[in-house]
């Protein structure tokens, strides 16, 4: 009679181990999973994940990654009138928020951002490349850097505050509410006047 075991190497699927990776990232941040955690989840050997992934970094950059399609941030943000670009930000990111399976990874990356900052140059990194950084190569708008960095900057805060720490009543406020109230000001972030700006540029 074949004992009960952990499934060989062969038969493990990458699946499990990103489902059982995004849930615990999810759930305990950065610093409070380990790979034999996920290996555990996944129902396979430490050494499974190690082979698929490399490390606990790789795990994390795959499970944890934004899926989106190339160009959508563009399509989504950038089409539309440009006084409007800041409000159209603001439901472009809670859109992801309130997907269920992007949720859980977007949950994962901003708890991880919460106590390393290694994840949160992961989070920002994501965040500027995926989004940030091609709505800004349509703004021709001085010290672009600055402006992506102030936007980065609050709509992580509206994650952590929204999603994960959920403080009301900002946590039960409509899609539409929210970005009446944030749209203007990621609107200024973008295409505003910034104190200070002027001067950085000239510099």
């Amino acid at each position: 009679m074949k004992r009960p075991g952990r499934r060989p190497r062969g038969r493990a699927s990458r699946d499990d181990i990103l489902a059982s990776a995004r849930a615990l990232f999810s759930a305990n941040g950065w610093e409070g999973t380990s790979i034999r955690a996920i290996a555990r989840g996944a129902d396979v050997d430490p050494g499974v994940v190690l082979h698929y992934f490399g490390d606990k970094e790789g795990v994390f950059k795959e499970a944890m990654a934004i899926p989106m399609r190339p160009g959508q941030a563009q399509a989504e943000v950038v089409a539309g009138p440009r006084a409007q670009i800041g409000r159209r930000l603001v439901e472009f990111f809670l859109r992801i928020w309130e997907d269920p399976e992007q949720r859980e990874q977007m949950t994962g990356l901003v708890r991880g951002a919460m106590t390393s900052p290694h994840v949160a140059d992961l989070l920002r990194g994501a965040l500027t490349e995926r989004i940030l950084a091609p709505v800004a190569e349509h703004l021709d708008a001085p010290d672009g850097d600055l402006r992506m960095s102030l936007c980065s900057s609050h709509l992580i805060g509206l994650g952590i505050e929204r999603y994960v720490l959920r403080l009301e009543p900002l946590a039960s406020l409509g899609g539409e509410e929210v970005a009446d109230l944030v749209g203007p000001t990621l609107q200024r972030y973008l295409t505003g006047e910034i104190a200070g700006a002027s001067g950085r540029a000239r510099s």
